[in-house]
């Protein structure tokens, strides 16, 4: 009998695997807020990313003292999942480099990712990934740190296909406050919630557009806010319609009674994980070979699909049986 061999050996030679991260980007400006979200964070579980904010979050002529203060509460041992982004400066303000000189040799191989917003041509991501990549090298950096870009503008909108192809891009996120926003009241404000926010066909367009060029290059694609803050159904339906209607596999929260409702909106389907461990179970024990389960033919291209589904499962928290955890996940 051959050795178990695991999936992420067997399923994908040397393409790369799909990113597998949690559904839910909680947004944090201050301090005081981001110790707060570490906090749910320890009492939820590794369930959900903290983005630190110095773009929003610095106030006009505190920008460096603000990047300081993000490296130090990231580099802290309150961070004890090492699932802390940050989101510096757009390409047009003069503290984006400064951003990166202060948190890349502090904070390189600890930031879950760096968010860049507000882009207008794909140029200027590949300078900002660029530039990030030569501070990093020359601070001893090695690793890959995976990059999210917020596709919040016409410009971006339009060369999202190029964006998509620089190297290290993890996440797309679709920014839709800016978007509305630069149609010049052409969107009307009301479609910045739902159901207008999914309906607008100049929206629903982008959405799919931003989606689809994610989903091709292997990015995850991420949805936007639920402005309405306390209404956690609302939150839960948005995560939900965003998700199953849309392929949106994330979503950003600025609300603590968010997190929740996104993290639950966007788990797989609970009978779908209980298949997915039947299967894979099986087809590992068959040296991924095809298997039948329940009268269904399965071979690689299902395994896969599964796989993926089994990952989201356990970052999103559900239950996994102990031969699942013991032969996938130890």
């Amino acid at each position: 009998m051959s050795s178990l061999v695991h999936p992420n050996h067997a399923l994908f030679d040397a393409e790369k695997p799909f990113p597998v991260i949690p559904s839910c980007e909680h947004f944090a400006g201050s301090e005081k807020l981001m110790l707060k979200a570490l906090e749910m964070q320890q009492k939820l579980g590794p369930v959900f990313d903290i983005t630190c904010d110095c773009e929003d979050g610095a106030a006009a002529g505190t920008e460096s003292e603000h990047a300081e203060m993000v490296a130090r509460v990231i580099s802290s041992e309150t961070n004890k999942h090492q699932m802390m982004g940050v989101r510096i400066h757009d390409f047009s303000h003069p503290h984006w480099k400064n951003d990166v000189d202060i948190l890349i040799p502090k904070i390189g191989n600890l930031v879950a990712y760096i968010t860049l917003p507000k882009s207008t041509q794909a140029f200027q991501i590949e300078a900002m990934v660029g530039y990030i990549k030569k501070v990093a090298k020359e601070n001893g950096i090695t690793r890959e740190i995976p990059i999210h870009v917020l596709i919040e503008t016409h410009g971006a909108l339009k060369d999202v296909w190029k964006i998509a192809e620089v190297d290290w891009i993890q996440v797309l996120d679709f920014g839709m406050m800016d978007f509305v926003s630069g149609h010049y009241g052409a969107i009307p404000a009301a479609c910045m919630r739902s159901p207008g926010q999914f309906d607008h066909p100049l929206l629903s367009r982008a959405k799919t557009e931003m989606v689809a060029a994610a989903l091709a290059n292997g990015i995850v694609p991420c949805h936007n806010v639920t402005l309405d803050l306390k209404n956690a159904e609302q939150t839960k339906s948005d995560a939900s319609r965003a998700r199953n209607e849309f392929g949106f596999m994330r979503m950003w929260s600025i609300y603590p009674t968010q997190v929740e409702a996104i993290v639950a909106a966007m788990q797989p389907d609970y009978s779908e994980v209980e298949d997915a461990q039947g299967i894979l179970l099986a087809a590992q024990k068959a040296d991924w070979g095809p298997i039948q389960y329940k009268g269904e033919l399965h071979d690689r291209a299902t395994y896969r699909y599964f796989w993926q589904l089994l990952q989201r499962a356990n970052v999103s928290g559900l239950e996994l049986t102990k031969e699942t955890r013991s032969a996938f996940f130890s």
